[in-house]
Protein backbone atom coordinates (compact mmCIF):
# COMPACT_ATOMS: atom_id res chain seq x y z
CA UNK A 1 0.00 0.00 0.00
CA UNK A 2 2.82 2.42 -0.65
CA UNK A 3 4.78 3.71 -3.71
CA UNK A 4 8.62 4.79 -4.04
CA UNK A 5 9.37 4.18 -0.50
CA UNK A 6 8.54 1.33 1.98
CA UNK A 7 10.00 -0.33 5.74
CA UNK A 8 12.78 -1.89 3.45
CA UNK A 9 13.77 0.78 1.85
CA UNK A 10 17.37 1.15 2.60
CA UNK A 11 18.29 5.50 2.92
CA UNK A 12 21.12 7.08 2.94
CA UNK A 13 20.86 11.04 3.76
CA UNK A 14 23.50 13.70 2.16
CA UNK A 15 24.54 16.49 4.17
CA UNK A 16 23.77 13.61 7.00
CA UNK A 17 26.07 15.28 9.58
CA UNK A 18 25.14 18.98 9.11
CA UNK A 19 22.17 20.39 11.93
CA UNK A 20 19.47 20.48 9.46
CA UNK A 21 20.85 16.73 8.12
CA UNK A 22 21.15 15.42 12.03
CA UNK A 23 17.43 16.91 13.02
CA UNK A 24 15.62 15.80 10.17
CA UNK A 25 17.72 12.22 10.33
CA UNK A 26 16.85 11.64 13.91
CA UNK A 27 13.12 12.32 13.67
CA UNK A 28 13.13 9.48 10.33
CA UNK A 29 14.82 6.80 12.18
CA UNK A 30 12.66 7.49 15.15
CA UNK A 31 9.43 7.18 12.48
CA UNK A 32 11.52 3.93 11.39
CA UNK A 33 13.12 4.60 8.37
CA UNK A 34 15.84 2.56 7.36
CA UNK A 35 18.33 5.25 7.25
CA UNK A 36 21.66 2.65 6.48
CA UNK A 37 24.30 5.53 6.39
CA UNK A 38 25.24 9.10 5.01
CA UNK A 39 27.17 11.70 3.19
CA UNK A 40 29.17 14.56 4.26
CA UNK A 41 32.67 15.47 2.02
CA UNK A 42 35.53 14.91 4.38
CA UNK A 43 34.02 13.19 7.19
CA UNK A 44 34.13 9.90 5.25
CA UNK A 45 35.11 6.59 7.92
CA UNK A 46 33.49 8.74 10.96
CA UNK A 47 30.17 7.28 12.79
CA UNK A 48 27.14 9.39 13.26
CA UNK A 49 23.84 8.55 14.67
CA UNK A 50 25.53 5.32 15.14
CA UNK A 51 25.78 5.10 11.48
CA UNK A 52 28.49 5.07 9.15
CA UNK A 53 29.17 8.81 7.11
CA UNK A 54 31.21 8.24 3.23
CA UNK A 55 32.75 11.14 1.73
CA UNK A 56 30.90 10.23 -1.64
CA UNK A 57 27.56 8.80 -2.41
CA UNK A 58 28.96 6.05 -4.78
CA UNK A 59 30.97 4.77 -1.77
CA UNK A 60 27.83 4.86 0.38
CA UNK A 61 25.58 2.74 -2.35
CA UNK A 62 28.39 0.26 -2.58
CA UNK A 63 29.03 -0.13 0.73
CA UNK A 64 25.25 -0.27 2.24
CA UNK A 65 23.55 -0.89 -1.08
CA UNK A 66 20.71 1.87 -0.91
CA UNK A 67 19.05 2.85 -3.97
CA UNK A 68 17.12 6.18 -1.78
CA UNK A 69 18.50 9.07 -1.17
CA UNK A 70 17.40 12.44 0.93
CA UNK A 71 19.26 15.75 0.39
CA UNK A 72 19.93 18.20 2.83
CA UNK A 73 22.68 20.27 1.19
CA UNK A 74 22.73 24.23 0.88
CA UNK A 75 21.54 25.61 -2.10
CA UNK A 76 24.95 26.25 -4.09
CA UNK A 77 26.12 22.86 -3.83
CA UNK A 78 22.56 21.02 -3.81
CA UNK A 79 22.39 20.16 -7.41
CA UNK A 80 25.92 18.72 -7.63
CA UNK A 81 24.18 16.96 -4.64
CA UNK A 82 21.39 15.51 -6.95
CA UNK A 83 23.88 15.02 -10.14
CA UNK A 84 26.05 12.85 -7.50
CA UNK A 85 23.31 10.58 -6.19
CA UNK A 86 22.31 10.01 -9.97
CA UNK A 87 25.99 9.09 -11.06
CA UNK A 88 25.77 6.95 -7.93
CA UNK A 89 22.87 4.50 -9.13
CA UNK A 90 20.24 5.96 -6.68
CA UNK A 91 16.69 4.61 -8.09
CA UNK A 92 14.81 7.47 -6.28
CA UNK A 93 16.23 11.06 -4.73
CA UNK A 94 13.82 13.32 -2.64
CA UNK A 95 15.82 16.97 -2.66
CA UNK A 96 14.56 19.09 0.50
CA UNK A 97 16.85 22.13 -0.54
CA UNK A 98 14.64 25.18 -0.68
CA UNK A 99 16.73 27.99 -2.78
CA UNK A 100 18.38 26.56 -5.57
CA UNK A 101 19.07 28.91 -8.66
CA UNK A 102 16.63 27.87 -12.08
CA UNK A 103 19.79 27.87 -14.02
CA UNK A 104 21.62 25.01 -12.11
CA UNK A 105 17.78 23.25 -12.01
CA UNK A 106 18.46 23.51 -15.69
CA UNK A 107 21.67 21.46 -15.62
CA UNK A 108 20.46 19.35 -13.47
CA UNK A 109 17.44 18.28 -16.10
CA UNK A 110 19.47 18.47 -19.33
CA UNK A 111 22.05 16.08 -16.84
CA UNK A 112 19.31 13.84 -16.41
CA UNK A 113 18.95 13.37 -20.06
CA UNK A 114 21.52 11.23 -20.58
CA UNK A 115 20.23 8.12 -18.91
CA UNK A 116 17.82 5.47 -20.08
CA UNK A 117 14.55 5.90 -18.92
CA UNK A 118 14.58 2.53 -17.30
CA UNK A 119 17.99 3.54 -15.92
CA UNK A 120 16.58 7.85 -14.99
CA UNK A 121 16.70 8.43 -11.28
CA UNK A 122 13.12 9.49 -9.94
CA UNK A 123 13.58 12.89 -8.20
CA UNK A 124 11.28 14.83 -6.28
CA UNK A 125 12.03 17.70 -5.16
CA UNK A 126 13.88 20.59 -5.02
CA UNK A 127 12.02 22.70 -2.38
CA UNK A 128 9.86 19.63 -1.03
CA UNK A 129 8.07 18.28 2.29
CA UNK A 130 9.45 14.73 1.24
CA UNK A 131 7.77 11.38 0.66
CA UNK A 132 5.98 9.48 3.80
CA UNK A 133 4.07 5.65 3.61
CA UNK A 134 2.35 5.93 6.77
CA UNK A 135 3.32 3.44 9.08
CA UNK A 136 6.38 2.48 7.34
CA UNK A 137 8.68 5.03 6.16
CA UNK A 138 9.41 8.55 5.99
CA UNK A 139 11.98 10.75 4.01
CA UNK A 140 11.21 13.99 4.50
CA UNK A 141 10.55 17.00 7.30
CA UNK A 142 6.97 16.38 7.71
CA UNK A 143 5.06 15.55 11.24
CA UNK A 144 4.84 11.92 10.94
CA UNK A 145 1.84 11.25 13.56
CA UNK A 146 -0.54 13.43 11.16
CA UNK A 147 -0.48 10.53 8.53
CA UNK A 148 -2.49 7.62 9.18
CA UNK A 149 -1.83 4.78 7.03
CA UNK A 150 -4.10 3.63 4.52
CA UNK A 151 -5.27 3.57 0.60
CA UNK A 152 -5.44 7.17 -0.39
CA UNK A 153 -2.29 8.41 -2.30
CA UNK A 154 -1.55 12.49 -1.67
CA UNK A 155 0.58 14.63 -4.48
CA UNK A 156 1.27 18.25 -3.54
CA UNK A 157 3.22 21.18 -4.37
CA UNK A 158 2.92 22.38 -1.17
CA UNK A 159 3.84 20.70 1.99
CA UNK A 160 1.74 22.52 4.50
CA UNK A 161 -1.81 21.72 1.95
CA UNK A 162 -0.27 18.04 2.12
CA UNK A 163 -0.48 18.20 6.08
CA UNK A 164 -3.53 19.47 6.10
CA UNK A 165 -5.12 17.44 3.97
CA UNK A 166 -3.51 14.31 5.57
CA UNK A 167 -4.75 15.22 8.88
CA UNK A 168 -8.20 16.19 8.07
CA UNK A 169 -8.09 12.43 6.74
CA UNK A 170 -6.45 10.90 9.64
CA UNK A 171 -9.69 12.90 11.85
CA UNK A 172 -11.83 11.35 9.32
CA UNK A 173 -10.29 7.32 9.97
CA UNK A 174 -8.78 7.87 6.54
CA UNK A 175 -5.80 6.71 6.01
CA UNK A 176 -2.85 7.52 3.48
CA UNK A 177 -0.80 5.27 1.05
CA UNK A 178 1.58 7.67 0.50
CA UNK A 179 2.03 11.44 0.45
CA UNK A 180 4.44 13.22 -2.21
CA UNK A 181 5.81 16.49 -2.17
CA UNK A 182 6.87 17.30 -5.69
CA UNK A 183 7.93 20.61 -4.47
CA UNK A 184 7.04 24.35 -5.13
CA UNK A 185 9.94 25.74 -7.42
CA UNK A 186 9.39 26.50 -11.13
CA UNK A 187 11.89 23.45 -12.34
CA UNK A 188 11.26 20.29 -10.61
CA UNK A 189 12.03 16.92 -10.74
CA UNK A 190 9.11 15.19 -11.17
CA UNK A 191 5.63 16.18 -11.87
CA UNK A 192 1.83 15.37 -10.76
CA UNK A 193 1.65 12.81 -14.19
CA UNK A 194 4.71 11.21 -13.05
CA UNK A 195 3.39 10.12 -9.85
CA UNK A 196 -0.28 9.90 -10.93
CA UNK A 197 0.90 7.30 -12.84
CA UNK A 198 2.80 5.15 -9.97
CA UNK A 199 -0.55 5.56 -8.15
CA UNK A 200 -2.50 4.26 -11.12
CA UNK A 201 -0.69 1.36 -11.37
CA UNK A 202 -1.29 0.82 -7.62
CA UNK A 203 -3.66 -1.54 -6.28
CA UNK A 204 -4.25 -0.23 -2.66
CA UNK A 205 -4.29 3.36 -3.79
CA UNK A 206 -8.08 3.48 -4.42
CA UNK A 207 -8.30 7.46 -4.77
CA UNK A 208 -5.56 10.00 -5.19
CA UNK A 209 -5.31 13.90 -3.64
CA UNK A 210 -3.88 16.41 -6.32
CA UNK A 211 -2.89 19.80 -4.28
CA UNK A 212 -1.52 22.17 -6.85
CA UNK A 213 -1.54 25.97 -7.33
CA UNK A 214 -0.89 29.09 -9.69
CA UNK A 215 1.63 28.87 -12.18
CA UNK A 216 2.76 26.43 -14.56
CA UNK A 217 1.31 23.60 -17.09
CA UNK A 218 1.52 20.96 -14.24
CA UNK A 219 -1.94 20.44 -13.04
CA UNK A 220 -3.59 20.68 -16.41
CA UNK A 221 -1.33 18.19 -18.04
CA UNK A 222 -1.82 16.06 -14.57
CA UNK A 223 -5.62 16.38 -15.79
CA UNK A 224 -5.34 15.53 -19.57
CA UNK A 225 -3.42 12.45 -18.46
CA UNK A 226 -6.17 11.45 -15.85
CA UNK A 227 -8.87 11.49 -18.25
CA UNK A 228 -7.25 9.44 -21.04
CA UNK A 229 -5.15 7.33 -18.60
CA UNK A 230 -6.71 6.33 -15.06
CA UNK A 231 -9.56 4.46 -13.75
CA UNK A 232 -8.75 5.70 -9.94
CA UNK A 233 -10.81 9.00 -9.00
CA UNK A 234 -8.50 11.95 -8.49
CA UNK A 235 -9.51 14.77 -6.37
CA UNK A 236 -7.96 18.16 -7.13
CA UNK A 237 -7.14 21.55 -5.16
CA UNK A 238 -5.82 24.38 -6.82
CA UNK A 239 -4.38 26.89 -4.63
CA UNK A 240 -4.40 30.80 -5.62
CA UNK A 241 -7.65 32.10 -7.04
CA UNK A 242 -7.52 34.98 -5.55
CA UNK A 243 -3.05 35.92 -6.56
CA UNK A 244 -3.12 38.51 -9.20
CA UNK A 245 -1.50 38.09 -12.25
CA UNK A 246 2.52 38.69 -12.86
CA UNK A 247 2.90 38.37 -9.12
CA UNK A 248 4.78 35.72 -7.30
CA UNK A 249 3.04 34.12 -4.16
CA UNK A 250 5.33 32.09 -1.92
CA UNK A 251 6.55 29.30 -3.61
CA UNK A 252 9.09 30.09 -6.59
CA UNK A 253 6.60 28.71 -9.37
CA UNK A 254 3.38 30.34 -8.08
CA UNK A 255 3.39 32.93 -10.62
CA UNK A 256 0.83 33.15 -13.09
CA UNK A 257 2.37 34.11 -17.01
CA UNK A 258 0.39 32.22 -19.51
CA UNK A 259 -3.21 30.94 -20.15
CA UNK A 260 -3.98 28.04 -18.04
CA UNK A 261 -2.14 28.91 -15.04
CA UNK A 262 -4.33 30.86 -12.83
CA UNK A 263 -6.39 29.04 -10.45
CA UNK A 264 -9.69 29.51 -12.20
CA UNK A 265 -8.55 28.23 -15.53
CA UNK A 266 -6.79 25.22 -13.70
CA UNK A 267 -9.86 24.81 -11.63
CA UNK A 268 -11.85 25.15 -15.15
CA UNK A 269 -9.33 22.50 -16.61
CA UNK A 270 -9.81 20.00 -14.19
CA UNK A 271 -13.46 20.04 -14.07
CA UNK A 272 -13.56 19.55 -17.73
CA UNK A 273 -11.10 16.38 -17.82
CA UNK A 274 -13.63 14.54 -14.64
CA UNK A 275 -11.55 15.64 -11.80
CA UNK A 276 -13.40 15.93 -8.22
CA UNK A 277 -12.88 19.70 -7.41
CA UNK A 278 -12.19 20.21 -3.68
CA UNK A 279 -14.03 23.75 -3.63
CA UNK A 280 -11.36 24.79 -0.16
CA UNK A 281 -8.70 23.93 1.96
CA UNK A 282 -11.56 23.32 4.97
CA UNK A 283 -12.92 19.95 2.70
CA UNK A 284 -10.46 18.02 1.82
CA UNK A 285 -11.93 14.72 3.97
CA UNK A 286 -15.16 15.57 3.22
CA UNK A 287 -14.73 15.64 -0.62
CA UNK A 288 -12.35 12.62 -0.31
CA UNK A 289 -15.12 10.82 1.65
CA UNK A 290 -17.58 11.38 -0.81
CA UNK A 291 -15.66 9.99 -3.76
CA UNK A 292 -15.04 7.20 -1.46
CA UNK A 293 -18.64 6.64 -0.44
CA UNK A 294 -19.57 5.91 -4.07
CA UNK A 295 -16.41 3.44 -4.77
Amino acid sequence: MSILLNEKTKVIVQGFTGQIGTFHSTEMIEYGTCIVGGVTPGKGGSRHLQRPVFDTVKEAVQATDAETSIIFVPPPFAADSIMEAADAGIKYCVCITDGIPAHDMIRVKRYMRRYKENKKMVLTGPNCAGTISPGKAMMGIMPGHIYAEGNVGIIGRSGTLGYEAASQLKAMDIGVSTSIGIGGDPINGSSFKDHLALFEEDADTVAVVMIGEIGGPQEAEAAHFYKDNMKTPVMGYIAGLTAPKGRRMGHAGAIISAFGESAAEKVEILQECGVTVVPNPSEFAKTVKSVLDKL
